[in-house]
């Protein structure tokens, strides 16, 4: 009798495994404060993404991504002045559109990732912006050096998570940093010091 228990159990379970996701009709995330949950989150590296853009010869604005971020959001709606946002990147993950650029920015002229691997970012401090945007304070770490930062930082969305059991929520941000002041200043001024970015974040309630 047990046999054809497990045997029905067996033939049953690539059906179910095959059973269509019921997934809702409108987008669960929405630009609403109201819908931010207090908790600790982790980055959803999968569907995070920051975008670095700087002028290339006065010509045009050249564009690159860094990905496979990590870290944690500590966040509280009702207290926001004791936002924890802490972040790794790896700086191998970098992408633009040539190859042969991809391998010289990870090298030894620019980050040189053999020595420093990752950017890291740690806030410090949180404060209500204009139009409902936040300010976020913090240390950049990149290329083994340490700077002071401010990323304006709007919700992008905030609801039930389909790929978790708890809350998702998601950011825009912006920020510009000189790129010189962490020792990577090749090419300037033929290629702007500043450098300008904007970030896409996403995160999943623990």
């Amino acid at each position: 009798m047990r046999f054809f228990a497990l045997a029905a159990l067996l033939a049953l379970a690539p059906a179910a495994a095959q059973a269509p996701m019921h997934l809702p009709t409108t987008p669960p995330g929405k630009p609403d404060p109201a819908a931010v949950t207090a908790g600790t989150y982790a980055i959803e590296p999968g569907h995070t993404q920051v975008m670095f853009a700087l002028d290339h010869l006065g010509f045009s604005i050249f564009r690159g991504f860094l990905s496979n971020a990590s870290g944690t959001l500590k966040l509280d709606p009702r207290n926001l002045g004791a936002t924890k946002l802490e972040v790794t990147i790896p700086i191998d993950s970098i992408y633009t559109s040539s190859r042969e650029l991809n391998d010289e920015l990870i090298g030894p002229k620019f980050f040189d990732v053999q020595h420093w691997p990752n950017a890291t970012f740690a806030s410090t401090s949180v404060l209500l912006g204009p139009d409902g945007k936040v300010l976020l304070n913090g240390n950049l770490t990149l290329h083994g050096q340490t700077h002071p930062v401010q990323m304006t930082v709007k919700l992008h969305g905030a609801g039930k998570s389909l790929m978790g059991k708890g809350q998702s929520i998601g950011f825009d941000a912006r920020t510009a940093i000189n790129r010189s002041e962490y020792g990577i200043g090749g090419g300037v001024p033929l290629v702007s010091d500043q450098v300008q970015i904007t970030i896409a974040a996403a995160f999943e309630q623990q």
